[in-house]
């Protein structure tokens, strides 16, 4: 795979004489792609049924003579003051029920019908006079699905749209009923029609229904894409992407991106930290003109897996953003250091945004390559350097890693909608535990929710997924490696509803969750190995065969009388040195062997701590290296890799355990203070 650089450029915004010029200095930096066309619908078509294609047909000749490829955005995210005129309903609502009204992008509801329409109408004359033309090489639909909290809309036509979506699902109102408890607080329907969008209620709306509106909303966006890339296809071969926005959720990116060839998103380390990371001050401070060291790389780890492989950062911060609380100059050489940790996250191409610096409108404070008068600004050197750097290197792909991690959109939905505390969320609980693994050095595969086949990786994380499906269950059925399952695992039917039994419910797990709390920031529970679990616990009860090991090497564990480990407790860092294995004492039950506990905390690199604790880990699958006593238990076995604490008295038929997150106490030593990137993996 040939690495590339683009940018994204706005010919509408610039005297035609000056395209010429713009296109050869962009050949001359090293440049590949172009991307144009995304905003420009007012210009494209500026009254209905009025199209002015030609200023386009010139500016695509233009970049394709200077030798550039064009990637070619359909305007669907900016319709025109006079969509607005003949569909004054096409504006979302928000949850308040004010309408999201026109004077900026993305003013649309993705379920009426009339807007959908138009879009179909312009989409289709795009492609059909750009289709062919072999200066356009790839398309962006849209632009930024779900930015700006436009995803949920609570509109006439998303009512609409959501009573027909129920109807089809459940088929009468009777199994509505049913699968949503509306039993609870007399919330019967008698028909569809009398069910209405959950906003503006007295209270809490029942979480069954928020959970399938937000489902609804979702596939919303899933269609509205498809709607695009069907036409497309009608007319061209050049391969399709989407570009998505950092710590967006609001819908399913697999889903969406099931229907296009790449996925794209785009990359402001700065702006994210100081517009979404809930970071403390310190770490913004410390990292305030780098951007946090690990976002970027999750984000490029995500997209790889919603793109199957094929992604591009189709907009990279050069410079001060305009949109953050606070918008701070990078440090010298972070657009390149930018550009080099997408690359060696596997992305075929990054593109910087914008050419040139706008002198007016919302963005006029948004840095580009050039200055607005365009002399080179700190980036454009930048950008050279990667170019060049580009040209020397040898083509190389991507190897698989030997980690896994799983990201499920709806589990963020479900944890949003019902926390059951503040502290809680499912994107900072998978992020943080990404963290954790880049601190590791190890090399991330993210996978989607209904992974079948687990094969070929040494640990697979799955944390707080809301429900898991029968794929992925068998997969970890299947699955002879690692596998930490953290905090609310399967804890809820697809309904929304708790299961029986209870959860985790998992093949060969004979241990039930009985008790969940949510615990203050200020409320730490102290450990008696030290530390302190925050925000969340779960107390488990397993059969009464099940007994504790002794505590002679590694944490504590139980062992039912079945194929199975179940750990809990503090796991310890060892050194190469560490003392070997134990005998087991005279008349006691097998001791674990320190070597399977420790293997689900990997060594840090030159580390010769031995008592360094982890973060707390929830339900685990493992297999024990051979040799160890713990081999006799297992069939691919399942280990508890939760938290331990004081003991207590305790019911003949229960062993309590108990999982949450590590206090800030067990956070490792700071890390160096500029950006950090994966090694570029080479195909085995």
């Amino acid at each position: 795979m040939k690495r590339t650089l683009g940018v994204c450029y706005y010919p509408e915004h610039w005297p035609e004489e000056q395209w010429a010029e713009d296109a050869a200095r962009m050949a001359a930096l090293g440049l590949t792609w172009v991307r144009i066309g995304e905003f420009a619908w007012s210009c494209l078509e500026p009254a209905p049924g009025t199209y002015h294609f030609d200023w386009l047909d010139r500016a695509i000749a233009t970049l394709g003579k200077a030798g550039l490829k064009v990637v070619l955005g359909t305007p669907t995210a900016t319709p025109p003051r006079w969509m607005l005129d003949r569909h004054p309903d096409m504006l979302a609502l928000d949850s308040d029920g004010r309408p999201r009204g026109f004077g900026s992008r993305r003013h649309y509801c993705f379920s009426h019908a009339g807007y959908r329409e138009a879009c179909s109408t312009i989409v289709t004359a795009l492609a059909r006079q750009f289709g062919k033309n072999p200066h356009v090489a790839a398309w962006q639909t849209d632009n930024e699905y779900g930015c700006h909290d436009t995803t949920l809309s609570y509109s006439a036509a998303a009512a609409a749209g959501f009573r027909l979506w129920l109807a089809q699902k459940y088929q009468s109102p009777d199994a509505l009923n049913r699968a949503w408890g509306n039993v609870f607080w007399s919330m019967e329907y008698s028909d569809f029609d009398q069910i209405n969008l959950p906003n503006l209620t007295v209270t809490e709306p029942n979480p069954s229904h928020v959970m399938d509106f937000r489902r609804f909303a979702s596939e919303e966006v899933a269609s509205f894409n498809r709607l695009q890339t069907e036409i497309i296809r009608k007319h061209s071969s050049a391969p399709i992407a989407h570009n998505y926005m950092g710590a967006v959720t609001s819908f399913d990116h697999f889903a969406t991106g099931a229907d296009l060839d790449i996925a794209s998103w785009d990359s402001y380390p700065l702006g994210f930290l100081s517009d979404r990371i809930p970071a403390p001050p310190d770490h913004k401070l410390r990292f305030v003109r780098q951007g946090d060291p690990d976002f970027q790389a999750f984000h490029h780890d995500l997209y790889r897996a919603v793109g199957r492989g094929r992604w591009w950062i189709m907009e990279q911060q050069p410079g001060p953003v305009n949109w953050a609380p606070y918008n701070p100059d990078p440090l010298p050489g972070m657009a390149r250091l930018w550009a080099w940790e997408a690359f060696a996250h596997g992305a075929e191409a990054v593109c910087y945004f914008r050419w040139r610096q706008a002198p007016f409108a919302q963005e006029q404070m948004h840095a580009g390559l050039l200055r607005p008068d365009s002399a080179p600004a700190q980036a454009f050197g930048e950008a050279e350097e990667v170019a060049r750097e580009l040209a020397a290197m040898p083509d190389a792909g991507t190897a698989r890693a030997d980690v896994a991690l799983i990201f499920d959109y709806a589990s963020d939905w479900a944890w949003d909608i019902q926390p059951q505390g503040r502290s809680f969320s499912y994107f900072w609980l998978v992020f943080h535990l990404y963290k954790g693994l880049r601190r590791l050095g190890l090399n991330v595969d993210i996978l989607p929710p209904d992974t079948a086949d687990l094969s070929g990786y040494k640990l697979v994380l799955a944390p707080g997924l809301f429900t898991l499906s029968d794929r992925l269950k068998t997969a970890f059925a299947a699955f002879t490696g690692t596998s930490i399952l953290g905090p609310r695992t399967n804890s809820k039917t697809p309904n929304f509803a708790i299961p029986v039994p209870l959860p985790p419910n998992l093949p060969g797990l004979d241990a039930r969750v009985a008790r969940v709390e949510s615990l203050p920031p200020d409320v730490p529970v102290p450990l008696a190995g030290g530390g302190a679990l925050i925000n969340w616990r779960e107390s488990w009860r397993v059969p009464p065969r099940s007994s504790r090991l002794p505590r002679t090497a590694g944490p504590p564990s139980l062992r039912p009388e079945s194929s199975i480990i179940l750990r809990a407790g503090r796991t310890k860092r060892r050194s190469p040195a560490s003392s070997p294995v134990p005998a087991p004492p005279s008349g006691s039950r097998p001791t674990p062997c320190p070597r399977a506990c420790a293997a689900a905390t990997p060594p840090r690199t030159g580390s010769s701590s031995t008592t360094t604790p982890s973060r707390p880990i929830g339900v685990a699958y493992r297999s024990p290296p051979p040799g160890c006593i713990g081999q006799r238990f297992r069939t691919g076995g399942i280990s508890q890799g939760l938290r331990s604490r004081p003991a207590r008295r305790r019911l003949p038929s229960e062993m309590p355990l108990h999982s949450g997150q590590a206090s800030a106490a067990h956070r490792r030593a700071p890390r160096p203070t500029t950006g950090r990137s994966s090694r570029v993996r080479r195909p085995a």
